[in-house]
């Protein structure tokens, strides 16, 4: 039966309409789909792996080409050992997620992500200002696609500050020193049996590192800088035109509360790590990172504390705290850059980034989602300070911690004045950063 020209186009399009069918019925369901398919990439990290595997279960809920994307958690202290080790040995994982304070020492082993990639302008849109760290000075390329962010806060003892008829804990620097002798206390020989906050020393304070960081960064002192011709070198704000040297003005003022002849002592080495003094509740400030909040509710459900933004200086105009930024960075021997990329986007994104920010009780590093405010009382906290937190390219942490630990126990000792200890470490950093 031979069939008119109208029959024929009428067949035709019902064979097009059921071929399209099968295709859709085959991709639907995470199908194979060359152009979109992440394919495998596992990822290297040194935050734990329930937190991590949240923000990756939440995503897929949505995004189906995420399904051969894995996380192994690795311990920070030998990450980047074995980094190293699995790129000389060809085994290298597709992508590692880090904090800015690990950036500088694997440069040398992670793959830039060009600007026509990424470009600085859609960078600078998208992330928060302390995420900058990542990008390159000129604005070529950049190191890693930042996804979380835990800035530096106060905590604060409730009862004890009520029981000492304070309202809200001090907003300013000058406000909290002016706290001392209405809550710190001593025993007879002289010994401080609750502490105001723990400042002064280094060892016993937890988070010595990134309070050091903020105070530098809060006085204008950018801590590393780098010139036009790329030569790093370190800037702790030892010299100054006019007035005194805000670097000593840092120093002299971090190092006061350790010093037994001055109003404004309450803390000395011989006492308790801070974090276990607070926990206690035996101090009645500590300078921790927010997501330290889930561990104190776990480890004392008895301790009576909130969370503030960190204390700012009275004659600033701005606001600023540290963070640590962390961002995933695309490893050399990498054998699914393009992948690992398109994971890191997919990870940043809405649902993933308010799961990661659940589970990890960090703020995210996307702006978008920073205007958003969380119901949760800690995460507001949080994803407030997220906004002024700042960031600096430092040596490994180890080392920094070393640099910074001499400098605050020359002081302290009276081995060094202020000045001697300041320049000391600056020339001290500047030679590792300069390896």
């Amino acid at each position: 039966m031979k069939m008119s020209l109208f029959q024929g186009i009428v067949l035709g399009a019902f064979v097009l309409a059921a071929i399209v069918g099968v295709i859709v019925f085959a991709t639907f369901q995470g199908g194979p789909n060359p152009a979109t398919d992440i394919g495998t990439v596992v990822i290297w990290g040194a935050l734990p792996k329930v937190e991590v595997d949240a923000a990756l279960t939440e995503v897929r809920r949505t995004d189906l080409t995420l399904k051969g994307v894995s996380y192994v958690a690795k311990d920070a202290n030998t990450l980047r050992s074995e980094l190293v080790s699995a790129i000389a040995q060809g085994n290298a994982p597709d992508m590692v997620l880090i904090s800015q304070e690990n950036l500088y020492s694997l440069l040398k082993v992670i793959e830039p992500i060009p600007a026509t990639t990424l470009a600085e302008r859609t960078f600078k849109d998208a992330f928060i200002t302390g995420g900058e760290v990542y990008l390159a000075p000129d604005g070529s390329s950049t190191a890693g696609v930042p996804f979380l962010v835990d800035p530096l806060v106060l905590f604060e003892n409730r009862a004890i500050l009520s029981s000492s008829g304070i309202a809200t804990a001090p907003a300013t620097w000058e406000g909290l020193t002016g706290l001392v002798p209405l809550i710190a206390t001593k025993t007879p020989t002289g010994n401080v049996s609750r502490a105001l906050i723990a400042l002064g020393t280094y060892a016993n304070v937890h988070n010595a590192r990134g309070i050091l960081s903020a105070l530098f960064l809060q006085a204008g002192v950018p801590i590393s800088t780098i010139s036009t011709a790329g030569l790093r070198r370190a800037d702790l704000g030892v010299s100054q035109a006019q007035g005194s040297p805000a670097g000593q003005a840092v120093l002299r003022f971090y190092t006061q509360f350790a010093d037994s002849s001055k109003v404004s002592y309450t803390w000395n080495a011989s006492l308790p790590d801070s974090q276990s003094r607070f926990l206690t509740g035996d101090l009645a400030l500590y300078l921790g990172y927010a997501s330290e909040a889930d561990y104190f509710r776990q480890a004392n459900p008895n301790l009576d504390f909130d969370l503030a933004p960190l204390p700012q200086l009275a004659t600033s105009g701005t606001k600023t705290t540290y963070g640590l930024v962390y961002a995933f960075v695309i490893p050399r021997g990498s054998k699914n850059p393009t992948g690992a990329y398109k994971a890191a986007v997919a990870l940043t994104g809405l649902a993933a980034g308010q799961a990661a920010s659940l589970a990890t009780h960090m703020a995210p590093a996307d702006r978008t989602l920073l205007a958003s405010k969380p119901s949760n009382a800690d995460l507001a906290v949080a994803y407030a300070s997220a906004l002024y937190a700042k960031s600096w390219l430092s040596p490994a942490p180890a080392d920094t911690d070393s640099v910074f630990s001499a400098m605050i126990t020359n002081v302290t000792s009276g081995r060094l004045s202020i000045e001697a200890a300041l320049a000391s470490a600056e020339s001290l950093l500047s030679a590792l950063l300069q390896q």
